[in-house]
């Protein structure tokens, strides 16, 4: 089994003393409460942004004390290539976490947040920063148990016409949509660059709008298709994700 993977920042060597680091406050009690850590086994310490370190549990005190030692050398991974982002409508509930989440575990690189015409929520003052915020979290939790050093990125909520931005300066833009009268073509036949930038979107339960659909090939986008069967917006940026790391050769 891989080492668990814990938060620290900034990861920095200077501030291990003598090799030696005490992990406290949530992540502590994550190691010592819940993932239940006995002295001799491996951790992996990580920023989030590529930086981590190996270790090993020197010690677990009272609840959320972890001693971890052996720390020598930060390493950096290097981001992978090409790089996937994942342009995600906003789903109804906690269906949004959970896509963040599955996403995050299948190795997205970056998620944005779409106000879609056709959602039904909407993010909006506070409403909208604690929704951004659950997302966050959700994707540093997820990166975590997905034992990533590297985690996604999650941006501010994007209106269309940013979106199309985006899509625009990609190496290669996709819209996810079902419907063939649109000529949207299989997913899994499409000629994928070896690097740059892969901007996908996902619309919400409703579908994108002729109108979205319209922008977003003026900026350069292709609709696709992922199968015969719909997937739902929680889903369909997972499924799509995991597509793409296979052909692009990150899965190799």
């Amino acid at each position: 089994m891989t080492a668990p993977v814990f938060v620290v920042d900034p990861l920095e060597l200077p501030d291990f003393c003598g090799g030696e680091l005490v992990l406290d406050g949530p992540e502590g009690r994550h190691a010592v409460s819940v993932k239940r850590l006995r002295p001799g086994e491996e951790v992996v310490l990580t920023d989030g942004r590529g930086h981590f370190v190996d270790g090993f549990v020197k010690a677990a005190e009272a609840k959320d004390r972890l001693v971890v030692c052996g720390l020598e050398t930060v390493l950096e991974e290097p981001p992978e290539q090409p790089r996937i982002t994942v342009v995600q409508a906003l789903p109804k509930g906690d269906r949004g976490e959970l896509a963040v989440e599955t996403m995050t575990e299948t190795g997205v690189d970056a998620i944005v947040p779409w106000a879609a015409s056709r959602c039904i929520t909407q993010w909006k003052g506070d409403r909208g920063a604690k929704a951004l915020a659950k997302w966050r979290a959700t994707a540093r939790e997820a990166g975590k148990q997905s034992r990533r050093v590297r985690f996604p990125e999650v941006a501010e909520a994007a209106t269309t016409k940013q979106v199309a931005a985006l899509l625009g300066q990609a190496d290669f833009a996709a819209v996810l949509h079902e419907d063939r009268a649109y000529g949207s073509a299989a997913l899994a036949t499409a000629e994928l660059p070896a690097d740059g930038e892969i901007v996908l979107v996902v619309g919400p339960e409703g579908g994108v709008s002729p109108e979205e659909l319209a922008l977003f090939a003026e900026a350069g986008a292709t609709a696709y298709r992922l199968g015969r069967t719909v997937l739902r917006t929680s889903t369909a940026g997972t499924a799509a994700t995991a597509l793409l790391l296979g052909r692009t050769g990150r899965w190799s």
